[in-house]
């Protein structure tokens, strides 16, 4: 695995000024709540800081790194091309910065449209990109707040809202969101 000072030193280089204070407010977020939870504080870190390395990525790149992850980059996926950073960075996180870990790749993998059965660091580095300093919507303080007591209240939440926005913007929604949210509603108690 590439050094931490070089894994900084490539985002710096290759995402824009804003997407890597971004990464580095996630990393700093996600470390926090894994120390708070109890989950392996270096690893989210990590996952946190590298979970946008391709974001800002060509299309046609996107789609080769999602592929070369093992991402099945079917119609739901043209159609909805945000998706396609998650397994991307998964990608880039194994062929530029040697990270072979399966549990900070699945955080990645996932940060953007959940799953069903998320683990601990998916749900984490997920609520660190929602909520990260830097963000401003309505119901952002209502996350952020239930983020330090009931994560997965806070997961849901979120993914209440962005299944509301996409819904407000006539997009489509991509299949495991639905799932993340469809599994949370049958464990946790509606916010």
């Amino acid at each position: 695995m590439l050094d931490l000072s070089d894994i900084y030193l490539y985002l710096e280089e290759h995402l824009s000024h804003k997407r890597y204070t971004h990464s580095k407010n996630v990393a700093d977020l996600a470390e926090a709540l894994a120390r708070h939870y109890g989950c392996d504080e270096r690893k989210a870190r990590l996952a946190g800081l590298i979970h946008d390395c391709s974001k800002e990525e060509k299309y046609d790149d996107l789609v080769y790194y999602a592929r070369e992850s093992g991402f099945p980059v079917d119609q739901e996926s043209y159609k909805i091309p945000e998706v396609l950073h998650g397994p991307a960075s998964v990608y880039v996180s194994k062929a530029v910065f040697g990270i072979n870990d399966e549990e900070i790749l699945s955080a990645v993998r996932y940060h953007v449209t959940g799953r069903e059965s998320m683990t601990l660091m998916e749900k984490i580095i997920f609520i660190a990109d929602y909520i990260e300093p830097s963000r401003k919507f309505e119901g952002i303080e209502e996350i952020r707040a239930l983020a330090y007591n009931d994560l997965d209240s806070a997961l849901l939440y979120a993914l209440d809202l962005t299944i509301l926005y996409v819904i407000e913007k006539k997009g489509l929604l991509h299949h495991d969101t639905v799932s993340a949210r469809n599994f949370l509603i049958g464990n946790v108690t509606q916010i």
